[in-house]
């Protein structure tokens, strides 16, 4: 499988989601939610899983592989979100994030070969980046619901939307906590100890106690939903330092273990 099919699989992998987006949105039938929704996973999914064929290794190396990773999750974690909470608004979100990963990988594809370092070859790298992945889903779901409650929505926010909030960051935040597990022993197993505190692990850190935070924010102060949410988009903005952030700090530069996924 080429990159160069990317647009066609792409292309009909957002029509069906936008289909079953709009499809939620306007309460229709359940299946032409599921039916779309998943069709288009299924399109997308098929894309990943050629391009894992066609590059004999896990599609996780670069920025652009692990923006695929993170388009296929985003609505997935929407469907999820659907399914669990009917809010109808979820899938359009997800959608339009989703759009514009894709768009970033159409406009700016990576390099994508089948080289992979020693450290990668290892069983734990796929599903380390997979959990991470899946948690960046949903943890991008709940910060597009913070902007929405604290500038988009006229009315003071309901008890079910901070639920929805809340409910994201304990799935998001559970499966970085077990893709750190991961992580810890798979440094274990490439470089011979668990946690290093380089650059990168500590963006990792920083995120994840950023998160904690506000677990606990809520559950000790839940009427400032205000402050609330605003932590989680800081924590949010330390999630997109760990992510690919920490790829253009100087301190990184032939320090950081991890920056082997540029370009």
């Amino acid at each position: 499988m080429s990159w160069d099919y990317f647009v066609f699989f792409a292309i009909a992998a957002l029509l069906c989601w936008g289909i079953g987006a709009g499809a939620a949105w306007k309460e229709k039938r359940a299946a032409w939610v599921y039916g779309f929704t998943l069709l288009g996973l299924a399109v997308f999914f098929s894309f990943i899983v050629a391009m894992w064929i066609s590059l004999e290794r896990p599609p996780m190396r670069t920025m652009g592989e692990t923006r695929l990773w993170y388009s296929f999750f985003l609505p997935l974690a929407g469907l999820i979100t659907y399914t669990r909470w009917k809010y109808k608004w979820i899938l359009s979100f997800s959608f339009i994030l989703s759009l514009v990963f894709i768009c970033i990988n159409l406009f700016k594809p990576e390099i994508h070969n089948k080289t992979l370092m020693p450290a990668l070859q290892s069983p734990w790298f796929a599903p380390h980046v997979i959990v991470y992945m899946f948690a960046y889903a949903m943890l991008g779901a709940a910060a597009v619901m913070a902007v929405y409650l604290l500038w988009l929505k006229k009315k003071a926010p309901d008890r079910q939307e901070l639920d929805l909030c809340d409910n994201l960051v304990y799935v998001g935040l559970a499966f970085m906590t077990l893709g750190m597990l991961f992580g810890a022993v798979w440094a274990k197993e490439a470089w011979g100890h668990y946690w290093a505190w380089d650059p990168k692990e500590t963006w990792a850190a920083a995120t994840w106690f950023g998160y904690l935070v506000y677990i606990h924010f809520r559950l000790d102060r839940p009427s400032a939903y205000r402050k609330s949410l605003i932590i989680l988009l800081v924590s949010f903005v330390l999630l997109q330092m760990c992510w690919y952030g920490i790829n253009y700090l100087p301190s990184a530069q032939g320090v950081s273990v991890h920056t082997y996924n540029i370009g």
